[in-house]
């Protein structure tokens, strides 16, 4: 698997997605190819209170996530060049 060297970070590959622990704003980036083109993806904001799903999680845990997905429903669809699948996939699942 080829490394790519993009924003100051190092990605095993296409469709990856890292922590970026350095970044000031974004928790997370990920590298895509968007019409040929390689595209660095920041998305997630640094420090919020994500829940990933767990057992025997609470009722206002899923309902947060639940509120996530319903928010940016929208941008979840336009799929694999958009933060918000990202974040939906990576940060919230």
């Amino acid at each position: 698997m080829a490394k790519i060297e993009k924003g100051g970070h190092t990605f095993e590959g296409l469709s990856k997605p890292i922590m970026t622990p350095n970044h000031p704003r974004s928790a997370a980036a990920v590298v895509v190819k968007v019409d040929g083109k390689e595209k660095l993806i920041r998305f997630g904001l640094k420090g919020a209170k994500r829940k990933p799903p767990r057992d025997g999680e609470s009722a206002a845990d899923k309902a947060k996530r639940a509120s996530f997905r319903a928010r940016h429903a929208k941008n979840i669809a336009k799929g694999p060049s958009s933060a918000a699948y990202w974040a939906n996939k990576f940060l919230w699942s």
